[in-house]
């Protein structure tokens, strides 16, 4: 295939892993959330919560973001303005995105909106691109925030 070609399909691959990563959650379709991450993850999503910065096996991420996001009625997260740098089986996205999340408490509604960025790094598994490192920089948030105690 012709590099410029192979890069443009390569920078789609990447995309997708990052939607399958948004679409995933808001769907709750785990199997599809989970196959956006390589087998260990690095994570820094200190800007939304301090110290929350690690490393974990893919499987448990899902099993963190199932318990949180299961107790919420619905999200969305829309990406935005991909940015891919490609380096053979290695890239790292930056994206933006803005997520809407409600809850229902007592039979009354909260929401909380957040926008910010992804830098993620990827790697090439097979003919997948999937996530390795996952980096959240909020930037703003409206609403509720309380809603993502537990």
């Amino acid at each position: 295939m012709d590099a410029a070609v192979q890069a443009l399909v390569d920078e789609r691959g990447v995309c997708d892993a990052l939607y399958r990563y948004a679409e995933g959650v808001d769907l709750r379709d785990w199997e599809m959330y989970r196959s956006a991450f390589t087998d260990e993850i690095t994570f820094d999503l200190s800007s939304y919560r301090p110290g929350s910065v690690g490393a974990v096996s893919a499987d448990a991420w899902v099993e963190r973001a199932r318990h949180r996001f299961d107790t919420l009625v619905a999200t969305s997260h829309t990406m935005t303005n991909p940015r891919v740098r490609l380096d053979g089986d290695t890239a790292v996205c930056t994206m933006n995105v803005e997520a809407t999340h409600l809850v229902r408490r007592d039979g009354v509604e909260s929401w909380c909106i957040l926008g910010g960025r992804y830098r993620d790094d990827l790697v090439r598994v097979g003919d997948e691109w999937r996530i390795c490192a996952l980096r959240l920089e909020v930037r703003w948030m409206r609403g509720d925030r309380s809603i993502f105690d537990d």
